[in-house]
C-alpha cells in the first residue's frame, strides 16, 4: 500500500484559505458575528447602483461613494428600508488625486472596514483625442485608472491580513477590443484594469482574496446617455445588449470563484474569441470600417 499523501503546510493553509464562507455573516470571534461590508463607487446610478442593489439583497452592509451626496442618500435609503441593511454614503470626487485616500478616512473613522471592494465609477468620452483639453484627460486617467489602483492598494493589505476579500474592477470589452475612432481613452483605461486585475489576481492566490475584472458588453444603463452617445448605440441589434442586473449576477458568481476575469453573456463570449483570433492589422481595419460608419 502506498504511504498516506502529507500536504506541506502551505498547501493546507492555502485550503484553509480557499474554504473561507463566501456568505456575508463572517465569525470574528467565538461569541461575535459580523456582516461583511461592501464599497462601492459610482453607486448612484447605472451599473454601480445594481451592484448596490444586489449586494444589499444579498445581506451585504454598504459604503456607498459618488459625486451626488442627494441620490446617494435616496439610494442608501431604499436599501437600507428594503434588505434591513446598514448603508454608509460618502460624497466623494474621483476626479481629486486625494479623493481615494479621504474616502479611507472617512471609513476608518466611521469604524468601519471594507471587505468588498468594487470599483465602478466611470465615464466616457466619445469624440477625438485632441477634441478635448488635456486637463480632461488627466481627470479621466485619475477616475478611470488611478483612483482604482489607489483603492485596491488601500483595501488590500487589510483584506490579505483578514484572510478575506473581493475586489471587483468594472472593466470592459473595450478593453479587448482593437484602438477606435474616437472615445481613445476608454479602450486603453480598460486594458489597463483587465491586466492589473490579473496581476492582482496572481499576487493574491492562496490568501483568501479575489480579483476580478468585469468586460460587459452593451449594457442597458445611463452610461450612454451620459456619454452622449445613445442614438447611436440604439442601433446596434437586441441581442447584442445585456441587462445591468445580468451583468452583476455573473459578475458576483465569478468573483466567488476567483476568477480573474469575466465577460458577461454569450454573445460578448463569442465577440471576445473572434477578436482574440483575428489577425491584429484586420482588427483595426474592421474598427476603423465600423468607426467610420459611426461617425458619418
Amino acid at each position: 500500500m502506498a504511504p498516506p499523501i502529507t500536504l506541506p503546510p502551505f498547501w493546507l493553509d492555502r485550503r484553509a484559505h480557499a474554504r473561507v464562507l463566501s456568505s456575508p455573516i463572517a465569525a470574528t470571534g467565538s461569541a461575535h458575528m459580523t456582516k461583511r461590508t461592501a464599497l462601492i463607487t459610482g453607486a448612484s446610478a447605472g451599473i454601480g447602483k445594481c451592484f448596490a442593489e444586489f449586494y444589499a439583497a444579498k445581506g451585504y452592509d454598504l459604503i456607498l461613494t459618488a459625486r451626488r451626496l442627494d441620490k446617494l442618500n435616496e439610494v442608501a435609503a431604499q436599501l437600507s428600508s428594503a434588505h434591513g441593511i446598514k448603508c454608509e454614503t460618502i460624497s466623494a470626487d474621483l476626479a481629486d488625486p486625494t479623493a481615494p485616500d479621504a474616502i479611507w478616512a472617512e471609513i476608518t473613522a466611521r469604524g468601519l472596514q471594507v471587505d468588498v471592494l468594487i470599483n465602478n465609477a466611470g465615464y466616457g468620452m466619445n469624440d477625438h483625442f485632441t477634441t478635448y483639453d488635456w486637463a480632461a484627460h488627466r481627470d479621466f486617467i485619475q477616475i478611470m485608472v488611478t483612483a482604482y489602483a489607489h483603492l485596491a492598494h488601500l483595501a488590500l493589505p487589510g483584506m490579505i491580513e483578514r484572510h478575506y476579500g473581493r475586489i471587483i474592477n468594472v472593466a470592459s470589452l473595450a478593453g479587448l477590443a482593437p484602438g477606435t475612432l474616437g472615445h481613445t481613452m476608454y479602450g486603453a483605461s480598460k486594458a489597463f484594469l483587465i491586466k492589473l486585475s490579473e496581476s492582482l489576481s496572481l499576487e493574491t492566490q492562496g490568501t483568501g482574496v479575489h480579483v476580478t475584472a468585469v468586460n460587459p458588453g452593451f449594457t442597458r444603463s445611463q452610461f450612454h446617455t451620459t456619454a452622449g452617445v445613445q442614438e447611436t448605440v440604439d442601433k446596434m441589434p437586441a441581442w447584442m445588449w445585456m441587462q445591468a442586473p445580468d451583468v452583476v449576477a455573473e459578475t458576483y458568481a465569478a468573483s466567488e470563484k476567483g476568477r480573474a476575469q469575466i465577460i458577461p453573456g454569450r454573445a460578448n463570449r463569442v465577440t471576445a474569441f473572434v477578436l482574440r483570433h483575428l489577425p491584429p492589422g484586420l482588427a483595426l481595419s474592421l474598427s476603423r470600417r465600423r468607426s467610420a460608419m459611426q461617425d458619418g
